[in-house]
């Protein structure tokens, strides 16, 4: 495959291929900054902050350009990607660089992109920026082209090649424990990728059409050629793989050891980009790629997400590390979206999605918060912390709002996506959302406590001279402050394109399994019912 090809305009008739160039920018930036001088270390991080932050610049260009008026009138999942670029890469194979964005994966690709120059820029890894830098943009350029793949190959090499930066992130510049959380985050992930791959395989041999194998995404979903049996078998081995990132209980146990372990960049990307691929990944090769598997398993997997909404917020409540209990918060939060996936109504997977993206920007910002406290206290256990608020006034109204808007405080982005959550499930999956609700008031329990004894009290004599945020620190948390605020004032931004991609994906669920749209007064909805039963006797074989 030709670097032209790659850089070929897409398909969709746009200009300029934005989605080839957010991959290819921070990669060749990576290789940019590989090649620096030993002699120049000082040059890395800026060099590294230019290329993703041109890559940023990208992304929110792109989320300007993409078309909400031709995603409302798209009759299929495939024919709502826009900026498709669709060239051949292995003929032989039916391998293609096929890649493309929609409402589920937009806002994805921009939190991507606009994360990672945010914390290359704002934090200090302390030693070896060169290669610090270098793998932080190719995790940047792996995490952005699994995203917006169409391909189940690419998709999966884009999904390993985020693995390798994580891993040698956690293990090179973490803290005490770090070897260990890597290697337990690099066997976990490993584990899951084999089943990937193997289902990966089975699914383009067993479901491609006549005309010969394709790995294509758009001709596998939509010609739908698996009999029942395999389709189940393969969607528990993609289910396992994308769970274990997300991750669910009992499978989450690398989890809090990299976070805990993790440089304080790591754990913010690994939070607010690399847990969502396991999310994104049961929406768009579980319930697009397997919809008979996916209604199959769907209560199941609802029960699973609500087992880790609950058991997450009770655990983190008896976190004595505060850091350690942001990252077993992730579980819970992570729980929910699960949940939402698994709902089937338009509400709960699009606030699934817009979840997704407020967990990132929560979450981050209490990592690089928390980051920051280690910074000035050289130490995150909370019994050793008292008195903050009193010393650094700023850092303390900073976090009380990133943590009300984790909590889901009405006017903050994680109320947004939680209400729509629960309100969607509560249509179809009624006593998983029950139980699912009262999570919401654990998080609230255990992040008010939790910031209690951390900020109230009479401080000690070091927590006394706890310094206040810097200038530098308020532009790095400003992006965050400015999108928790704006998106619970303003969720719309994101709901313009989350919810024709989310209508589209259950029409395509209820034309494929036995899954029958709960809305019947919805004109897009009443449509894919017709159509759904004038196909019914389709479904009746063995083949779907």
């Amino acid at each position: 495959m030709t670097a032209n090809a790659l850089l070929a305009a897409s398909d969709s008739g746009a200009d300029f291929p934005f989605l080839n160039a957010l991959i290819f920018v921070p990669a060749v930036g990576a290789l940019v900054v590989a090649l620096l001088p030993r002699s120049r270390p000082d040059l890395a991080r800026p060099m590294g902050a230019l290329f993703a932050g041109i890559a940023g610049a990208l992304a929110l260009a792109l989320a300007w350009q993409f078309d909400t008026a031709a995603a409302n009138k798209a009759e299929s999942v495939g024919e709502g990607f826009q900026f498709v670029s669709h060239q051949s890469w292995i003929p032989d194979l039916g391998i293609s660089w096929h890649v493309g964005v929609d409402g589920i994966s937009l806002w994805l690709v921009v939190l991507t992109s606009v994360i990672v120059p945010i914390v290359l820029a704002g934090v200090d890894p302390h030693h070896d920026p060169k290669p610090y830098t270098a793998w932080m943009l190719l995790l940047q350029a792996g995490s952005v082209g699994a995203f917006v793949a169409l391909d189940l190959f690419l998709f999966f090499v884009m999904f390993e090649v985020v693995l390798v930066p994580m891993y040698l992130l956690i293990a090179g510049w973490g803290y005490d424990g770090r070897r260990y959380a890597a290697t337990k985050f690099f066997i976990y992930t490993m584990a899951g990728s084999a089943l990937l791959l193997v289902a990966i395989v089975a699914t383009a041999v067993l479901g491609s059409p006549d005309s010969g194998i394709t790995f294509d995404l758009v001709t596998l979903a939509e010609g739908q050629q698996l009999a029942t049996n395999a389709a189940r078998l393969c969607f528990v081995a993609f289910a396992i793989a994308f769970l274990v990132k997300v991750p669910v209980v009992p499978l989450h146990t690398w989890l809090p050891d990299a976070h805990t372990e993790a440089p304080t960049a790591g754990s913010v990307v690994l939070a607010a980009v690399l847990l969502k691929l396991g999310t994104y990944g049961l929406l768009r090769f579980g319930l697009y790629l397997f919809p008979e598997a996916s209604d199959w398993a769907a209560p199941v997997l609802a029960t699973v997400g609500v087992v880790g909404v609950i058991w997450g917020a009770i655990t983190a409540a008896m976190q004595r590390d505060l850091k350690r209990l942001v990252a077993y918060s992730s579980v819970a939060h992570m729980g929910f979206i699960v949940l939402g996936i698994f709902a089937f109504t338009t509400q709960a997977i699009g606030g699934g999605v817009i979840q997704m993206v407020n967990h990132g920007i929560s979450t981050g910002a209490l990592f690089l918060l928390v980051g920051m406290l280690y910074e000035r206290r050289r130490t995150r256990q909370i019994d050793e912390l008292a008195g903050i608020q009193s010393a650094a006034p700023v850092y303390a109204g900073v976090f009380t709002l990133i943590m009300l808007s984790s909590i889901g405080v009405p006017g903050l982005n994680g109320f947004v996506g939680e209400f729509l959550i629960l309100i969607g499930s509560f249509e179809t999956r009624r006593w998983w959302t029950i139980i699912a609700a009262t999570g919401v008031i654990l998080a609230a329990l255990y992040l008010l406590w939790a910031y209690q004894r951390v900020f109230h009290g009479p401080p000690a004599a070091a927590d006394r001279k706890t310094p206040d945020l810097r200038r530098g620190e308020l532009l790095t948390l400003a992006p965050f402050v400015i999108a928790a605020v704006a998106l619970g004032v303003y969720p719309k931004l994101l709901l313009h394109a989350t919810e024709p991609a989310a209508e589209t994906l259950l029409v395509h669920l209820d034309e494929h399994s036995d899954f029958d749209l709960p809305d019947p007064d919805d004109p897009v909805i009443v449509d894919a019912g017709d159509s759904s039963a004038d196909s019914a006797g389709s479904h009746d074989g063995d083949d779907h």
